[in-house]
């Protein structure tokens, strides 16, 4: 019994990507651009996102920082810190705004990861990149919550239109995968195949 559940989560998993890889192909690419933009004119990736997406927003960092699935050297990419013990620093939602303002500078992104887009700290951290002159890439779930409101016309909204959690974080993970290839072609070239 628990076996045919098991594969019905494979099968949805499956389904939802098929259904959304051609909505979010172009704005994956104008995320690639935004990112490829940013580095190779000196500026460096921030990223962060809250509980479960922080770990998303480090994953990304590594994967920018160590490379994907090629050797090359690191992008200049910072995950922000998300936890406890920074955010008791700041007043509630800061934490994040105030390491923004701290580390960003004009013409560095801004990458902000969550499920459904609501939290009020990452609202925060984008109106923070927004004053620095930053460029803000979200990738969010649902339909993009108050963060994609605040976004402006220059940053880039990847929106994955599904509402359980599990499947939005799925095709976000696959769309860092997405991300950092298409950085890597970019600055390599094609890779041959396996």
């Amino acid at each position: 019994m628990l076996d045919l559940r098991i594969q019905q989560h494979f099968i949805d998993s499956a389904d939802l990507h098929y259904q959304v890889a051609e909505g979010l192909a172009k704005p994956v690419d104008a995320a690639v651009q935004a990112v490829l933009a940013c580095v190779t004119g000196g500026g460096k990736v921030l990223t962060a996102g809250l509980g479960t997406s922080n770990g998303l927003a480090q994953y990304l960092a590594s994967l920018l920082l160590g490379g994907f699935e090629r050797e090359r050297p690191g992008l200049s990419a910072w995950a922000l810190s998300a936890d406890a013990m920074t955010a008791s620093l700041w007043s509630e939602n800061q934490g994040l705004a105030n390491q923004v303002k701290a580390l960003g500078q004009t013409g560095d992104v801004l990458v902000l990861i969550s499920a459904d887009g609501s939290e009020q700290a990452l609202v925060d951290a984008a109106q923070a990149a927004h004053d620095r002159e930053m460029t803000v890439v979200a990738l969010t779930g649902r339909q993009g919550g108050t963060l994609s409101r605040q976004l402006r016309e220059t940053d880039v909204h990847v929106c994955v239109p599904h509402e359980r959690v599990a499947r939005i974080r799925e095709v976000q993970h696959l769309v860092l995968h997405c991300l950092c290839d298409g950085i890597d072609t970019q600055l390599l070239g094609e890779q041959e195949p396996l």
